[in-house]
């Protein structure tokens, strides 16, 4: 077995200092926000996994089902010699991926690329075990604003999977694929996965469940800046709240104030005030219809090869390779 390499572009310090930022600025905007990814400590990893085998929450486990039932047309399509995975985390839906990409194709290297230098480092150990054949050359940053640091040589084929395209507006998800599209060559191809457009009482219950479990994630946000920044905050005195934009066609999830309140934010030297009823927005979960993605893609310099849905037309993969 080669071992894994692991480089290492974004620091525990890098990843305070963007905290610090992204408080600052949704803390004092109008309406309220904090980005999504700080949902993600050990205890937010934890109730997320727990969230993925909720009878409600249905993307985790119709991607993967789709994702057995084409990983060799992906594989025989593609032709990869190289799979990077943006937000590879623990990595389990990838196996699937890797198990068709090294008996289908001439697949050499896997990439796994993660916020979390421990989680990747734990994941790409695993991988190596697993695939004794398989170079893993893991890559610790933010994939928002560091693509130009991963490996070239072969031919790639970048993953984004889990529907986290969502998590962006369509501005955002402009400006990042059309990154994806600088940092790949020619043919080189992205597999994009996305929630589809579903009828809001299918959607709405799979970001508030019966068991209040996502309601939980959703306060962690809080947690991590009581524990991080040395903030006040009362998760409890928060209610969450999961709401369909039919306009934007997306799920918003928020935090609401059950009454006025100030918290202050000691690392900040800032203190937020809060109205009852005043809400903090943490997430939107974007949810695609199959035209507009292509059209997406094709905008950032992309044609789409091939898309495929599960039976119930919730969930699509996308191979599109870039022009």
């Amino acid at each position: 077995m080669t071992q894994p390499i692991v480089e290492v572009h974004l620091t525990d310090a890098d990843l305070t200092e963007a905290l610090r930022t992204d408080a600052r600025s949704g803390l004092t905007a109008s309406p309220k926000w904090l980005p999504p990814k700080w949902f993600y400590d050990a205890r937010g990893s934890d109730l997320f996994e727990q969230i993925t085998a909720l009878p409600e929450y249905y993307p985790t486990r119709t991607e993967r089902a789709l994702l057995e039932s084409v990983a060799g047309a992906i594989a025989r399509t593609a032709k990869a010699e190289v799979l990077v995975e943006l937000g590879s985390g623990s990595a389990a839906k990838t196996r699937i991926l890797l198990n068709a990409l090294t008996s289908e194709g001439p697949l050499k290297t896997y990439v796994p690329q993660d916020v979390s230098a421990t989680a990747l480092r734990a994941s790409a150990a695993e991988v190596a075990a697993e695939f004794p054949g398989l170079a893993v050359h893991g890559v610790v940053s933010d994939f928002t604003d560091t693509l130009g640091t991963l490996p070239r040589g072969g031919r790639r084929m970048i993953a984004f999977l889990g529907g986290t395209i969502g998590n962006m507006v369509h501005d955002e998800r402009a400006e990042f694929l059309t990154g994806i599209h600088d940092v790949l060559e020619p043919g080189e191809q992205l597999l994009l996965g996305a929630g589809l457009v579903l009828e809001p009482d299918i959607m709405v219950p799979a970001y508030d469940d019966a068991a209040g479990i996502t309601a939980e994630f959703n306060r962690n946000v809080l947690r991590v800046l009581n524990s991080r920044l040395r903030a006040d905050f009362d998760p409890e005195s928060f209610r969450h709240i999961a709401h369909w934009d039919p306009d934007n066609e997306w799920i918003e999830m928020r935090l609401e104030a059950t009454r006025d309140m100030s918290v202050t934010v000691a690392d900040l030297g800032f203190t937020a005030r809060f109205a009852r009823g005043e809400q903090i927005r943490t997430e939107i979960s974007a949810k695609f219809r199959l035209p507009g993605l292509d059209s997406e893609l094709r905008g950032a310099g992309f044609v789409t090869e091939h898309a495929w849905t599960d039976p119930d037309d919730r969930f699509a993969l996308v191979l599109a390779a870039r022009v």
